[in-house]
């Protein structure tokens, strides 16, 4: 069983560029997905960092009442203390779980800072959802809007996953701090915007604009999925984010444009 484990850790170590750039679920995964933004990959070293600070708790505090059971049982210690007060011990374990917090809200507070700091964003996208599949605006670029709807399983071209992949994809340009206005149709339900990868995770309540942004920096294919227990259709609103050059994004709005400027429903986005 180690063997398997261990060819299953060399294999990701050998893995295209490209591969790492497809933010998606793969075989036998246990910890997140590849980090494909820099807020998600501060979202991991928190998490690891906290992580070992429990770590280190969990196995001193078994040390201890091991110790304790070991020491003060009725076997080893016949004669039983009297003590009922330590100050000295008193004030250490009010005062170290103190610093414990603070050393993790330190990280913790500027993460949820950044996470919300709006102050730099270099362009707008809105997403609705519908029941069940998301819309998209751009209200930087005339306003280009489509709907994504997953596509069916006779539809499925080499290498797209089953289940997140759309028929048309969100297409966004790399190293651009990018706000996801996200909202639901007013007649319909509570729906969640969720990037596992770029660590974006956002509600879309009907009658309200809710936002989050991100960052990608690598080209390639980022999924997400409705994390909004929203009906029937719930597990059938992938999210697909196609990653671009800025150039080619350039190049894909101007192609974009063209085609809607024939219908200004949906529909009309270059896959």
């Amino acid at each position: 069983m180690n063997f398997f484990y261990l060819a299953i850790a060399l294999s990701s170590i050998f893995m295209s560029n490209e591969l790492l750039a497809t933010g998606q679920p793969t075989e036998w995964q246990i910890g997140f997905q590849e980090a494909g933004s820099p807020l998600m990959q501060r979202l991991i070293d928190l998490h690891d960092f906290v992580f070992w600070i429990i770590t280190v708790i969990t196995i001193f505090v078994f040390v201890l009442l091991l110790y304790v059971c070991i020491k003060f049982s009725a076997k080893n210690n016949k004669t039983p203390s009297n003590t009922t007060h330590n100050s000295l011990l008193e004030v250490a374990w009010t005062l170290i779980p103190v610093l414990i917090l603070v050393v993790i809200a330190i990280p913790s507070f500027r993460l949820l800072y950044d996470q919300n700091d709006f102050s730099k964003i270099d362009m707008t996208i809105k997403a609705t959802g519908y029941t069940w599949y998301w819309g998209y605006e751009y209200p930087d670029h005339d306003n280009i809007a489509f709907d994504s709807i997953m596509l069916e399983e006779d539809e499925l071209e080499e290498g797209q996953p089953r289940l997140l992949s759309t028929d048309y994809q969100l297409v966004v340009p790399v190293n651009t701090n990018i706000k996801m206005q996200i909202t639901s149709d007013p007649a319909g339900v509570i729906h969640s915007w969720a990037v596992p990868s770029l660590g974006v995770k956002m509600d879309a309540v009907p009658g309200r604009l809710n936002e989050t942004y991100f960052n990608i920096k690598e080209p390639g294919m980022y999924y997400g999925q409705c994390s909004e227990l929203c009906g029937i259709g719930h597990g059938f609103m992938p999210i697909s984010i196609r990653a671009v050059t800025n150039d080619e994004f350039v190049s894909w709005i101007d192609t974009a444009k063209e085609e809607f400027a024939s219908d200004n429903n949906h529909n009309f986005a270059h896959k």
